[in-house]
Protein backbone atom coordinates (compact mmCIF):
# COMPACT_ATOMS: atom_id res chain seq x y z
CA UNK A 1 0.00 0.00 0.00
CA UNK A 2 2.81 2.33 0.91
CA UNK A 3 4.59 1.54 -2.35
CA UNK A 4 1.44 2.32 -4.30
CA UNK A 5 0.89 5.58 -2.42
CA UNK A 6 4.55 6.49 -2.83
CA UNK A 7 4.44 5.91 -6.56
CA UNK A 8 1.24 7.97 -6.82
CA UNK A 9 2.83 10.78 -4.81
CA UNK A 10 5.90 10.71 -7.04
CA UNK A 11 3.73 10.96 -10.17
CA UNK A 12 1.81 13.90 -8.67
CA UNK A 13 5.06 15.60 -7.67
CA UNK A 14 6.33 15.43 -11.27
CA UNK A 15 9.59 14.18 -12.72
CA UNK A 16 12.80 14.15 -10.73
CA UNK A 17 15.63 16.63 -11.24
CA UNK A 18 17.52 14.14 -13.38
CA UNK A 19 14.49 13.49 -15.53
CA UNK A 20 13.84 17.23 -15.83
CA UNK A 21 17.41 17.84 -17.00
CA UNK A 22 17.14 15.04 -19.53
CA UNK A 23 13.86 16.43 -20.88
CA UNK A 24 15.32 19.94 -21.03
CA UNK A 25 18.28 18.70 -23.04
CA UNK A 26 15.97 16.87 -25.45
CA UNK A 27 13.79 19.95 -25.94
CA UNK A 28 16.86 22.16 -26.37
CA UNK A 29 18.34 19.78 -28.92
CA UNK A 30 15.03 19.61 -30.76
CA UNK A 31 14.76 23.40 -30.84
CA UNK A 32 18.35 23.73 -32.03
CA UNK A 33 17.78 21.12 -34.72
CA UNK A 34 14.64 22.93 -35.81
CA UNK A 35 16.47 26.26 -35.83
CA UNK A 36 19.28 24.80 -37.92
CA UNK A 37 16.81 23.28 -40.37
CA UNK A 38 14.95 26.60 -40.56
CA UNK A 39 18.19 28.50 -41.14
CA UNK A 40 19.22 26.03 -43.84
CA UNK A 41 15.81 26.39 -45.47
CA UNK A 42 16.13 30.19 -45.33
CA UNK A 43 19.60 29.98 -46.84
CA UNK A 44 18.31 27.76 -49.63
CA UNK A 45 15.42 30.15 -50.24
CA UNK A 46 17.74 33.18 -50.20
CA UNK A 47 20.10 31.38 -52.52
CA UNK A 48 17.24 30.63 -54.88
CA UNK A 49 16.15 34.25 -54.82
CA UNK A 50 19.71 35.40 -55.39
CA UNK A 51 20.06 33.03 -58.33
CA UNK A 52 16.76 34.33 -59.68
CA UNK A 53 17.95 37.93 -59.35
CA UNK A 54 21.33 37.22 -60.90
CA UNK A 55 19.84 35.09 -63.65
CA UNK A 56 19.02 37.06 -66.79
CA UNK A 57 16.32 36.37 -69.35
CA UNK A 58 17.81 35.57 -72.72
CA UNK A 59 15.33 36.31 -75.52
CA UNK A 60 15.22 34.21 -78.62
CA UNK A 61 16.87 35.36 -81.85
CA UNK A 62 15.12 38.05 -83.88
CA UNK A 63 13.27 36.48 -86.80
CA UNK A 64 12.11 38.35 -89.88
CA UNK A 65 8.42 38.42 -90.75
CA UNK A 66 9.18 36.79 -94.08
CA UNK A 67 10.75 33.81 -92.32
CA UNK A 68 7.83 33.55 -89.89
CA UNK A 69 5.32 33.45 -92.73
CA UNK A 70 7.40 30.94 -94.70
CA UNK A 71 7.37 28.57 -91.72
CA UNK A 72 3.65 28.00 -92.33
CA UNK A 73 3.81 28.08 -96.11
CA UNK A 74 2.20 24.65 -96.41
CA UNK A 75 -0.79 25.77 -94.31
CA UNK A 76 -2.55 28.14 -96.70
CA UNK A 77 -5.23 29.23 -94.22
CA UNK A 78 -2.69 30.02 -91.48
CA UNK A 79 -0.47 31.91 -93.93
CA UNK A 80 -3.42 34.02 -95.10
CA UNK A 81 -4.44 34.65 -91.49
CA UNK A 82 -0.93 35.95 -90.70
CA UNK A 83 -0.93 38.19 -93.76
CA UNK A 84 -4.34 39.56 -92.82
CA UNK A 85 -3.21 40.13 -89.23
CA UNK A 86 -0.06 41.93 -90.35
CA UNK A 87 -1.77 43.84 -93.12
CA UNK A 88 0.87 42.87 -95.69
CA UNK A 89 1.67 40.12 -98.18
CA UNK A 90 4.69 37.85 -98.24
CA UNK A 91 5.80 39.51 -101.49
CA UNK A 92 6.06 42.83 -99.62
CA UNK A 93 8.68 41.47 -97.21
CA UNK A 94 12.38 41.21 -98.00
CA UNK A 95 13.66 39.24 -95.00
CA UNK A 96 15.37 42.23 -93.36
CA UNK A 97 15.39 41.96 -89.56
CA UNK A 98 15.51 45.61 -88.49
CA UNK A 99 12.29 47.61 -88.89
CA UNK A 100 12.27 50.92 -90.73
CA UNK A 101 9.81 53.78 -90.28
CA UNK A 102 9.51 56.03 -93.31
CA UNK A 103 7.79 59.37 -92.71
CA UNK A 104 5.91 60.82 -95.68
CA UNK A 105 4.54 64.11 -94.33
CA UNK A 106 3.95 66.28 -91.29
CA UNK A 107 0.74 68.25 -91.00
CA UNK A 108 -0.61 70.89 -88.68
CA UNK A 109 -4.30 70.87 -87.75
CA UNK A 110 -5.52 74.24 -86.52
CA UNK A 111 -8.79 76.07 -86.03
CA UNK A 112 -7.13 79.01 -87.81
CA UNK A 113 -6.59 77.45 -91.25
CA UNK A 114 -7.73 73.81 -91.11
CA UNK A 115 -4.88 71.53 -92.21
CA UNK A 116 -1.48 72.41 -93.65
CA UNK A 117 0.67 69.50 -94.91
CA UNK A 118 4.44 69.56 -95.54
CA UNK A 119 6.03 66.59 -97.41
CA UNK A 120 9.00 64.85 -95.78
CA UNK A 121 11.91 65.07 -95.98
CA UNK A 122 11.72 68.86 -95.99
CA UNK A 123 13.11 70.48 -99.13
CA UNK A 124 16.59 71.89 -98.54
CA UNK A 125 15.38 75.19 -99.99
CA UNK A 126 12.95 75.46 -97.06
CA UNK A 127 15.56 74.89 -94.36
CA UNK A 128 15.42 77.80 -91.95
CA UNK A 129 11.96 78.79 -93.19
CA UNK A 130 8.84 78.86 -91.04
CA UNK A 131 6.70 75.77 -91.62
CA UNK A 132 3.52 77.24 -90.13
CA UNK A 133 2.15 80.26 -88.27
CA UNK A 134 -0.38 80.13 -85.44
CA UNK A 135 -2.34 82.70 -83.47
CA UNK A 136 -1.71 83.06 -79.76
CA UNK A 137 -4.10 81.03 -77.62
CA UNK A 138 -5.14 78.76 -80.50
CA UNK A 139 -5.44 74.98 -80.38
CA UNK A 140 -3.46 72.79 -82.77
CA UNK A 141 -2.28 69.24 -83.45
CA UNK A 142 0.65 67.75 -85.33
CA UNK A 143 -0.35 65.01 -87.76
CA UNK A 144 2.06 62.46 -89.24
CA UNK A 145 1.84 60.04 -92.13
CA UNK A 146 4.33 57.17 -92.12
CA UNK A 147 4.97 53.61 -93.29
CA UNK A 148 6.59 50.68 -91.48
CA UNK A 149 8.90 48.43 -93.52
CA UNK A 150 10.63 45.05 -93.12
CA UNK A 151 9.57 44.13 -89.57
CA UNK A 152 7.39 45.12 -86.61
CA UNK A 153 8.47 48.32 -84.85
CA UNK A 154 7.63 48.26 -81.15
CA UNK A 155 7.34 51.05 -78.61
CA UNK A 156 7.52 53.93 -81.09
CA UNK A 157 7.74 57.17 -79.09
CA UNK A 158 8.08 60.85 -79.91
CA UNK A 159 9.57 63.89 -78.22
CA UNK A 160 8.98 67.48 -79.33
CA UNK A 161 11.27 70.13 -77.83
CA UNK A 162 10.68 73.86 -78.38
CA UNK A 163 13.09 76.78 -77.93
CA UNK A 164 12.72 80.55 -78.14
CA UNK A 165 15.72 82.84 -78.14
CA UNK A 166 18.00 79.91 -77.32
CA UNK A 167 16.03 78.93 -74.19
CA UNK A 168 13.97 75.74 -73.95
CA UNK A 169 10.37 76.72 -73.27
CA UNK A 170 8.49 73.45 -73.78
CA UNK A 171 8.91 69.70 -74.21
CA UNK A 172 6.29 67.04 -74.80
CA UNK A 173 6.70 63.26 -75.01
CA UNK A 174 4.35 60.43 -75.83
CA UNK A 175 3.89 56.85 -76.97
CA UNK A 176 2.57 56.10 -80.44
CA UNK A 177 2.57 52.31 -80.03
CA UNK A 178 3.62 49.19 -81.95
CA UNK A 179 3.12 48.94 -85.71
CA UNK A 180 3.47 46.13 -88.24
CA UNK A 181 4.35 46.53 -91.93
CA UNK A 182 1.34 47.15 -94.15
CA UNK A 183 0.67 48.45 -97.63
CA UNK A 184 -1.35 51.47 -96.53
CA UNK A 185 0.54 54.15 -94.56
CA UNK A 186 -0.38 54.98 -90.98
CA UNK A 187 -1.84 58.37 -90.07
CA UNK A 188 -1.33 59.50 -86.49
CA UNK A 189 -2.25 62.80 -84.80
CA UNK A 190 -0.33 63.81 -81.69
CA UNK A 191 -2.19 65.13 -78.67
CA UNK A 192 -3.79 68.56 -78.98
CA UNK A 193 -1.92 71.55 -77.58
CA UNK A 194 -2.59 75.28 -77.13
CA UNK A 195 -0.21 78.08 -78.06
CA UNK A 196 0.72 80.54 -75.28
CA UNK A 197 -0.72 84.05 -75.16
CA UNK A 198 0.73 87.48 -74.43
CA UNK A 199 3.33 89.81 -75.87
CA UNK A 200 6.22 87.65 -74.67
CA UNK A 201 4.73 84.57 -76.34
CA UNK A 202 4.72 86.09 -79.82
CA UNK A 203 7.61 85.50 -82.17
CA UNK A 204 9.51 82.74 -83.95
CA UNK A 205 10.23 79.40 -82.25
CA UNK A 206 12.62 76.60 -83.18
CA UNK A 207 11.70 72.98 -82.50
CA UNK A 208 13.02 69.43 -82.83
CA UNK A 209 10.70 66.46 -83.33
CA UNK A 210 12.28 63.05 -82.74
CA UNK A 211 10.96 59.48 -83.07
CA UNK A 212 12.57 56.43 -81.43
CA UNK A 213 11.56 52.80 -80.82
CA UNK A 214 12.11 50.75 -77.66
CA UNK A 215 15.61 49.81 -78.90
CA UNK A 216 16.45 53.54 -78.88
CA UNK A 217 16.72 53.42 -82.67
CA UNK A 218 16.06 56.90 -84.09
CA UNK A 219 13.71 56.79 -87.10
CA UNK A 220 13.43 60.53 -87.70
CA UNK A 221 14.73 63.79 -86.29
CA UNK A 222 13.10 66.89 -87.75
CA UNK A 223 14.16 70.46 -86.95
CA UNK A 224 11.64 73.12 -87.90
CA UNK A 225 10.50 76.70 -87.21
CA UNK A 226 7.05 78.07 -86.46
CA UNK A 227 5.68 81.47 -85.51
CA UNK A 228 3.05 82.70 -83.06
CA UNK A 229 1.29 85.94 -83.98
CA UNK A 230 -1.08 88.28 -82.19
CA UNK A 231 -4.69 87.20 -82.20
CA UNK A 232 -6.77 89.55 -84.35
Amino acid sequence: MESVNGKRAQEEAGPSDGTKQEMTEKVSNALNDGRVEEEEADEEEDGGLEDSKNGSFVPGPLVSLKEQIERDKEDESLRRWKEKLLGCLESDLDGQLDPEVKFHSIGILSEDFGELVTPLPVDHNRNGCTLFTLREGSRYQLKLKFSVLHNIVSGLTYSNTVWKGGLQVDQSKGMLGTFAPQREPYVYALKEDTTPSGALARGVYSAKLKFEDDDRRCHMELKYLFEIKKSS
